[in-house]
């Protein structure tokens, strides 16, 4: 706990010192799927492609918890529960796997008056989402809100402009807020908290349309909490869960949502794609993206926060889904 305090009043004190992007070396370990199964190579639907362990001397570098990448995924934007950016350019082998981040910068996030975020309420970043005019929607936890960033060429350079939040988000839990978050192809945007439920047990959670704000629920089953939210290139929705039990440990879930289902007061119950349970290679997985790859494939990456303690990782899982037939 000592170690975990000492990191993050390391970071805030960079936090307060920077005011433009700062290069940081990043280094990578390639992993297995699962290291006491050498031949396994799928679970559930998602077949491994590759997965990084990452590190870094900068004591800036973790709390990862939003992340989109570019659609030929070379591009890496990612934001932290202390409020950084982490851009990067991801490297990949000839036959698509990855293999590093080269050209890692760290910015802090900026409030509406250009200041950096240097208090732990404040900076709680939890989602992430590129909209369609490339600005970036950053969800917080602790002071409930959304903030957006940019458009531009850099706009996680920009300062915060506040955007209307759902009027029963500040009804939300402290820490139970928005934490999976996602700009449609069509511009609607959905936003699942991790702990605000109905009476029913449902996560609640919000679709905006060009009529504003609707409540919808999350169906969620089980101890799994949603922690990430992307739109596949099929359409699809993609949800990321967490599960942490003192006894099993951490274990993350994948559940697809039909698009034509995302609707106004719907509820929205997964298909569940796959789970990552020891001894596959799991974390605290919070962050996810999906992109198309050259064959026409999806490809999912998966990205782990690691609250800043020793005895976690970040870790970076690429998968390719196997679609139904």
């Amino acid at each position: 706990m000592l170690a975990r305090r000492l990191r993050l009043a390391l970071a805030f004190c960079w936090l307060g010192a920077a005011a433009l992007a700062e290069p940081i070396a990043v280094e990578a370990q390639h992993i297995l799927l699962n290291p006491e199964d050498l031949s396994q190579a799928q679970v559930g639907s998602l077949v491994w492609i590759g997965g990084l362990s990452l590190t870094s001397p900068d004591p800036r570098f973790g709390g990862w918890s939003g992340l989109v990448l570019a659609p030929d995924a070379r591009r890496l934007v990612a934001v932290s529960d202390t409020g950084n950016w982490l851009t990067a350019t991801l490297t990949h082998d000839t036959a698509g796997r990855v293999t590093g981040l080269a050209g890692a910068e760290i910015d802090p996030l900026l409030d509406p008056n250009g200041k950096a975020l240097t208090i732990k309420r404040l900076a709680d970043a939890e989602a992430l989402a590129r909209d369609r005019d490339g600005s970036l929607l950053v969800a917080f936890e602790g002071a409930h809100r959304i903030w957006r960033y940019g458009p531009g060429a850099r706009p996680q350079a920009a300062r915060a402009t506040p955007v209307p939040a759902p009027p029963r988000l500040r009804e939300a839990p402290r820490n139970g807020g928005i934490e999976a978050m996602a700009v449609l192809a069509d511009g609607r945007l959905v936003a699942l908290t991790e702990d605000m439920t109905d009476a029913a047990g449902n996560r609640i959670g919000w679709l905006r349309d060009g009529q504003g704000w609707h409540e919808i629920a999350y169906a969620s089953t089980g101890q799994f909490k949603p922690t990430d939210l992307t739109q596949m290139p099929d359409g699809d929705l993609l949800v990321l869960e967490r599960r942490f039990t003192m006894i099993g440990g951490v274990a993350a879930r994948l559940q697809r949502l039909p698009l034509a289902g995302v609707q106004p007061g719907a509820r929205l119950e997964g298909e569940e794609i796959a789970q990552l349970i020891p001894p596959v290679n799991v974390d605290n997985m919070e962050a996810l993206a999906a992109v198309r790859a050259s064959d026409g494939s999806t490809v999912i990456y998966l990205l782990s926060d690691d609250n800043f303690n020793p005895l976690q990782r970040t870790l970076l899982l690429q998968f390719r889904l196997v679609e139904a037939r």
